[in-house]
């Protein structure tokens, strides 16, 4: 019997020689961005939940690598829709459910209807569910004879730049569906390793998706971001480094002087030089971001210099006289420093 030919390369987006990686990486990806619970908007669920069907279907063929084989064994020449007959004796005599990953913070692993392909089920012989009959849901283990575990889930979790560089453990509350599918607040203790970084996921076995049919509950894999902070940013492309805008009084900047800096471990001392200029960074070696060798970054003072709020007559009196024997003209070079006349 003839069938759709299904390009699964097409349908995850990479190319036939992807590795293993870049398939999961694609296969995450557009799983978080077509899982229904995504879509508010009714009319639009149904074409999301096909979606997210065809992509689960693309990953159970392309993230297996027994079955990738017998599919790269068709070629390359098929194009996706066209008219197909499969081999015969296609089908693995094996069991499928739905290999399922990390979707997004707050997905509940809920099921939802409907069965693999015609093509799929010509290729691989169909799937079943753990009694052994057709299995029509969205599970989430995958393995021969049924569920085996069930989904795992993805939640974002921001901190601040001090829990980065700390580590250690700390308290979160999530919110997370229990077994009967509410919605409710869930604290964990979640143990953060030293040298985090933007992006960096951290896995807690047993703490996804509960199974409904007495397997295993899938993991929670928590993704991390960096809140922003009042005094300092990271450095771009630089992740182990911080910067600090100083503020500097005129004098200090002039004469040099030696202030005290806040850093994430606490404060420091440091040396101003002699005419330093606004705009200037000065570099306090170890004083960023922790590594997970145990090392850290460095941390750069970006001077700022800022006119005092309050001067005391004396004060201007001593500004007046400056202006008056200084030679110098700090625009001096620029070809927009003379007023033009009509």
């Amino acid at each position: 019997m003839a069938v759709k030919f299904r390009d699964y390369y097409e349908i995850l987006g990479v190319p036939r020689t992807a590795s293993a990686k870049e398939i999961k990486d694609a296969y995450r990806k557009l799983a978080r961005k077509y899982h229904p619970d995504m879509e508010s908007n009714a009319s639009k669920k149904k074409a999301s939940e096909d979606k997210f069907k065809e992509i689960n279907e693309a990953n159970e063929v392309l993230g297996d690598p027994e079955n990738r084989k017998k599919y790269d064994r068709l070629g390359a020449q098929w194009k996706n829709g066209q008219e197909f007959t499969p081999p015969p004796g296609g089908g693995f005599g094996r069991e499928y459910t739905w290999s399922g990953s990390g979707t997004g913070g707050g997905f509940s692993g809920e099921e939802f209807g409907g069965s693999f392909s015609d093509f799929f089920e010509a290729m691989f012989g169909g799937r079943r569910g753990p009694t052994g009959g057709p299995q029509t849901g969205w599970g989430a283990g995958a393995g021969e004879g049924g569920f085996t575990r069930a989904a795992d889930l993805e939640a974002e979790l921001e901190l601040p730049l001090e829990d980065i560089t700390r580590g250690g453990t700390r308290r979160v509350t999530l919110m997370a569906h229990d077994q009967t599918g509410q919605v409710r607040p869930k604290e964990l203790d979640v143990t953060l390793p030293r040298g985090l970084r933007n992006g960096d996921r951290i896995r807690l076995k047993g703490q996804g998706a509960p199974s409904r049919r007495g397997g295993k509950p899938g993991d929670l894999f928590l993704k991390i971001g960096i809140k922003p902070h009042p005094v300092y940013h990271i450095v771009e492309d630089s992740p182990d480094d911080l910067q600090i805008d100083l503020p500097v009084l005129p004098w200090e900047a002039l004469l040099g002087a030696e202030i005290s800096v806040p850093t994430l471990a606490g404060a420091v001392s440091m040396r101003i030089p002699p005419s330093s200029q606004s705009g200037q960074r000065l570099r306090l070696r170890g004083k960023g971001l922790a590594r997970r060798d145990g090392t850290s970054g460095d941390l750069y003072a970006r001077l700022m210099i800022v006119n005092p709020k309050t001067v005391i007559k004396r004060g201007l009196d001593l500004y007046e006289e400056l202006a008056k024997i200084s030679t110098e003209d700090p625009r001096e070079g620029l070809t927009s420093s003379r007023p033009t006349g009509r």
